[in-house]
């Protein structure tokens, strides 16, 4: 009876180290778990233009239509004698994959009072800004691209 209990531990523990190796059962898996997408989303851009002495000239905003990486990725968290903390750790992040540069215009310009500018070449200021054109998963960290 002692042995047999011993055996029923050790198989226990056996099947728990199986299991936490993923070497378990097996889990219902989507063809395609990773969800990293490219989506429109808006920002709200303030400008400020300075004089050669160092005075505020003027502000300039606006909300801006960009595009966004957003989603989730496959990642794990495995248990390994290998490595110092004990764990084996695979992370991926949903990040650009390219960059597209454009130039947009911020309508809403003031004057240091808060007056708006209307004058032609005063009431508009261009910005470069870059925006994701396309997005998927990376290893978190790696930007070598």
């Amino acid at each position: 009876m002692r042995q047999a209990m011993r055996l029923v531990r050790c198989g226990l523990v056996l099947a728990v180290g199986v299991y936490l190796l993923g070497l378990g059962p097996p889990r219902a898996r989507a063809e395609n778990e990773e969800a990293c997408e490219t989506l429109p989303s808006e920002i709200h851009i303030v400008k400020e233009e300075f004089d050669e002495l160092g005075r505020l000239s003027r502000t300039c905003n606006g909300d801006i239509a960009v595009n966004k990486c957003e989603g989730a990725c496959t990642s794990q968290v495995q248990p390994s004698v290998i490595t110092p903390t004990g764990f084996l750790k695979e992370c991926y992040c949903c990040r650009e994959s390219f960059l597209r540069e454009r130039v947009v215009a911020l309508t809403h310009c003031y004057d240091p009072d808060g007056a708006r500018l209307t004058a032609e070449g005063r009431s508009s200021m261009e910005v470069k800004l870059r925006e994701p054109a396309d997005c998927r998963c990376f290893k978190c960290g790696d930007y070598s691209r």
